[in-house]
């Protein structure tokens, strides 16, 4: 992976290069940013940049020996540390049990999050985690000699799933690491590492993604014209993982303002009926669709709160859902917009958790209902 194939991050890319070209790279680097703004994928392109053979003024060459290797993932020197479900039954206790499953993943998907992860391995309702045995695996590749003589890269992703034993192990080699070693710790939540393991690291922060870059991406990458990767911006909120699942089912964008509208509608006096309609449809519609809905609906009841708080330019939504939210904002007041945040992130948590659809969108109309009937504040 080479710089060019990350979507924005110029800074962070001057940054990284600059340091190369000035001899000053840290031997411990924490990337951190939100999900789906290229944490990992900046992280392997600044490994190829080290190991490339043949470096330009910007980026690794791409075609070297080191380059093909780093793109593959196959690179001797560069190790990979990553969330497993830790389970001696199955014979997985360290990252080395899946590396080559973990290769197919990040070359399928690079902006992958860990709930994607976990459903490659077939581990979704399992805990992630980084476990004791794999600081051990990472002292021992460590004091080997490099295989070409060069850089000896160690990258742990999320390594706030370590548990305390595992991270204070690594606090020595972390420091002082043998001579031509680097970690790249990359992170989505910084705040859940140990503060001995950040005092210990250079933190390169990155940025959202911006709408803009995302469009364009969408359109180079994906083929998606421009009207449909502007609605897909909107809705992903700088996620790039995100705005790409968004692209395989671009069609069906459309469709998620009149799928709200009916569940409101629903909602508000309780039909039953339509709401039993509703639920049958949405039911068949499959986990990322649901998934997708609930995400669009709260990003439509924010644009809601904007609209009633006079901040009708911070809305962004195309012409027929603006008018559709002139119209309901009305219902979404200071009484009940957090309630409803909330009924809604919990859904979205329970549902990629394989929670029962039926039940799980009944409870949702029953306390959306109340909370749409909240009396308005004076």
């Amino acid at each position: 992976m080479q710089f060019i194939d990350i979507i924005g991050q110029a800074a962070v890319k001057t940054r990284l290069l600059q340091s190369v070209k000035e001899n000053r790279v840290s031997h411990s680097l924490l990337f951190q940013g939100a999900e789906g703004v290229g944490n990992l994928p900046i992280a392997i392109a600044f490994a190829q940049y080290l190991f490339c053979k043949n470096k330009t003024e910007n980026d690794s060459c791409g075609t070297c020996s080191s380059c093909v290797k780093i793109t593959k993932l196959i690179h001797p020197d560069l190790h990979l540390v990553f969330p497993i479900a830790y389970s001696k039954t199955n014979g997985i206790e360290k990252s080395a049990d899946l590396l080559s499953e973990f290769r197919a993943s990040f070359l399928k998907q690079p902006y992958m999050d860990l709930r994607y992860w976990m459903d490659e391995v077939g581990a979704e309702n399992k805990q992630a985690t980084i476990p004791a045995q794999e600081s051990s695996d990472i002292l021992q590749k460590l004091s080997l000699t490099s295989f070409e003589g060069g850089y000896k890269i160690m990258i742990i992703w999320m390594p706030e799933k370590m548990n305390a034993s595992s991270a204070n192990k690594i606090l020595k080699i972390l420091e002082e690491p043998p001579d031509q070693t680097i970690f790249i710790l990359v992170t989505h939540y910084s705040e859940q590492i140990l503060p001995t393991i950040l005092s210990r690291t250079q933190l390169i922060k990155l940025d959202n993604v911006s709408d803009e870059e995302i469009i364009n991406a969408l359109i180079k990458r994906s083929g998606i014209v421009v009207n449909t990767a502007a609605n897909i911006a909107r809705l992903c909120d700088g996620n790039y993982f995100q705005a790409q699942l968004l692209a395989y089912d671009a069609d069906e964008i459309t469709k998620w303002l009149s799928h709200f509208q009916q569940f409101m509608r629903g909602c508000l006096k309780f039909d039953m009926i339509k709401i039993s309609q509703w639920i049958e449809e949405t039911s068949a519609l499959g986990r990322e669709k649901q998934k997708q809905f609930l995400h669009y609906s709260i990003h439509l009841f924010r644009s809601c709160l904007m609209q009633n708080f006079g901040s009708p330019s911070l809305v962004k939504l195309g012409v027929e859902e603006t008018e559709f939210i002139i119209k309901f904002s009305p219902f979404i007041h200071l009484n009940n917009f957090e309630k409803i945040i909330e009924e809604f992130n919990k859904a979205y948590y329970h549902i990629e958790r394989n929670a029962n659809p039926k039940i799980l969108f009944i409870d949702l109309a029953l306390k959306i209902n109340e909370l749409l009937n909240t009396k308005k504040p004076d």
